[in-house]
């Protein structure tokens, strides 16, 4: 996996993961998906999780252990998956097939393209041009 300097992520074993109360680990569950997901934060690129700690009262470790056993992935990982989300439907919307890469990694709250492209072929397994080209191909092959 050596395109987009793609690495394997390792598994660690924090100890802090296993020390916070599951009751406090439903609430800020739902205080995390709230606030970034539904309330889109996700699509704010300087949107940190020492910030989303701030916001929902808490600190960047109880963020980090939260994220990581109630959703399965990191803090970048879970934030990118949305991002990658919306990507997936701007760049199948004829609506906006005019946008540039960097024009759609900015709207779906990537600071640069760079990021954009190794997020998206990392969950996809395809570089953003090339899905955008076979979903308006499809499009057109559809009409």
């Amino acid at each position: 996996m050596a395109k987009y300097n793609i690495k394997e992520a390792k598994v660690k074993d924090a100890a802090y993961r296993s020390m916070i109360r599951p009751e406090l680990a439903d609430d800020l569950k739902e205080k995390i998906y709230k606030v970034l997901v539904t309330n889109k934060k996700y699509r704010d690129p300087s949107y940190t999780a020492k910030k989303l700690a701030s916001e929902i009262n808490t600190n960047t470790r109880y963020i980090s252990a939260v994220v990581n056993v109630k959703f399965g992935m990191n803090y970048s990982n879970f934030v990118n998956k949305y991002r990658i989300e919306d990507a997936v439907k701007v760049l199948a919307n004829k609506q906006f097939r005019d946008l540039t890469m960097d024009e759609v990694s900015e709207m779906v709250g990537f600071a640069n393209r760079q990021s954009f492209y190794a997020a998206f072929y990392r969950m996809k397994e395809i570089t953003p041009r090339a899905y955008k080209n076979q979903a308006l191909a499809k499009a057109v092959a559809a009409n």
